[in-house]
């Protein structure tokens, strides 16, 4: 069934007959506005239905009939940046992540776009989740940043007079590593003890952009004791079209996940981007129709495991060295609020000896990171990330840390939106990888 498939309307609703967003789930939400002061975008404008209880109270409105599925409705949905904060501050608990999934894939079905949206979106499910595609594209990102013309365009002011989603495009730029090609070996063995024998999620953009990170996982974990199989094979999780209703192409990267780990035969699943940890552990729901998978999903995702989650699971068997430095601690959401993964990776920076590590005020508001949605939503995300790097100055902290590539990304814009080129953004695995080898940590 393609994405753009149309699918009959449910009787008495607007939605169409293939997962709608749950009555059940829909009828948890007692409006009790716990949520409003954790949700990004009620807390900018102060709109209810750019809350998340006013969100349900669309897609209650659409369930039943009383509201039309259209322009209005997705503006709102499409406002949502999905970071699960509203899951944490929920005392009733409402899955609102599975909701806001549902309906987004009705959206995507059902109601159109614009043709520059269209094709924009097109450019990313076409780029991001493809890693080859992403090595061919970093070769002249590679030459455009070493030849100084990046420098050039940035202080030239011409990023002003481009369309908002390209000039976000280019603010976000990671550093090509002067290696895109290079791939991480499929095996590394343990240092000490074998203790278990761990697969390795590489990631897409991670694993072309961000080397130095799955480095840094692949070294701790074999210093734990951790025989490490990256499989070759693998693709993208699928977690940029859950997020983004793309479930046609999300149950395939789904599947294709599932039976390369399953060939990998390893005991635990360990992942190193919030994003794709929280899409992975949730296959079993992803895939509850499929025959062949099910089942199979259910016990893959029983494996997957943070690797702050994995780490912490272990007693440590490596030493870990001083790294005398103050460092703010930033959460990402779909580590604390969608897998609820919060104290371990504290715990971990904690036994680092010297490491002073500090709190951000508004700590469980989303950066504006949140996947993509500071390319299709750059306004909204800038003002998010100026907050965020407000709270983070406010630390007097000589580096951020956090556990997800797209927060670190945002965060090293926002910094130097405010001229402050000077504070490194690192994975809190490079962290503790530095203090077991005890080296300096190097610049990102």
């Amino acid at each position: 069934m393609s994405h753009l498939t149309r699918i009959e309307p449910l009787r008495s609703s607007n939605f169409d007959a293939h997962h709608p967003p749950s009555k059940e789930l829909i009828a948890d939400c007692v409006h009790c506005g716990f949520c409003l002061p954790a949700c990004p975008t009620y807390v900018l404008w102060g709109d209810e239905m750019d809350s998340p209880r006013g969100r349900i109270y669309m897609m209650k409105k659409t369930q039943e009939g009383n509201a039309p599925l259209d322009q209005t409705f997705r503006l709102h949905m499409d406002n949502c940046l999905g970071c699960m904060g509203c899951m944490t501050a929920c005392p009733s608990g409402v899955q609102y992540g599975k909701l806001i999934e549902e309906t987004r894939a009705q959206i995507e079905r059902n109601i159109p776009r614009t043709t520059g949206d269209s094709l924009f979106r097109k450019l990313l499910f076409a780029t991001f989740p493809y890693t080859t595609r992403l090595r061919l594209i970093a070769i002249p990102t590679l030459i455009y940043q070493r030849s100084g013309l990046q420098t050039l365009v940035r202080k030239s002011g011409i990023l002003r007079w481009i369309p908002p989603r390209l000039a976000a495009m280019e603010s976000l730029l990671p550093r090509v590593p002067n290696r895109p090609f290079r791939r991480l070996p499929e095996r590394t063995a343990p240092s000490l003890v074998r203790r278990r024998r761990v697969g390795m999620l590489a990631g897409c953009v991670q694993q072309v952009f961000f080397q130095h990170v799955n480095e840094a996982t692949a070294r701790v974990l074999a210093a734990e004791g951790f025989e490490v199989i990256i499989p070759q094979s693998q693709g993208c999780c699928g977690a940029l079209m859950v997020h983004s209703g793309l479930e046609v192409q999300a149950l395939d990267f789904a599947r294709n996940i599932i039976a390369t780990f399953e060939a990998a035969q390893v005991d635990l699943i360990v992942i190193n981007s919030a994003g794709c940890g929280s899409t992975m552990k949730e296959y079993g729901y992803l895939l509850r129709d499929d025959p062949a998978f099910a089942a199979r999903a259910v016990a893959f995702s029983a494996k997957c495991k943070d690797i702050s989650e994995i780490l912490c699971d272990f007693s440590p068997l490596s030493q870990r060295h001083p790294l005398p430095m103050r460092v703010a601690y930033h959460d990402a959401c779909h580590l604390r609020h969608a897998q609820s993964v919060f104290d371990q990776p504290r715990r971990l920076l904690a036994g680092i000896p010297g490491l002073d590590v500090v709190e951000l005020e508004e700590a469980s508001l989303c950066c504006g990171s949140a996947g993509v949605y500071n390319l299709l939503n750059p306004e909204t995300a800038s003002q998010l990330g100026d907050r965020k790097v407000e709270s983070l100055l406010a630390t007097k902290a000589e580096a951020v840390i956090s556990a997800n590539p797209g927060c670190l990304l945002q965060l090293m814009s926002g910094l130097r939106r405010r001229n402050m080129h000077a504070m490194p953004a690192y994975h809190m695995v490079e962290l503790l990888d530095a203090s077991i080898r005890n080296v300096p940590l190097n610049p990102s």
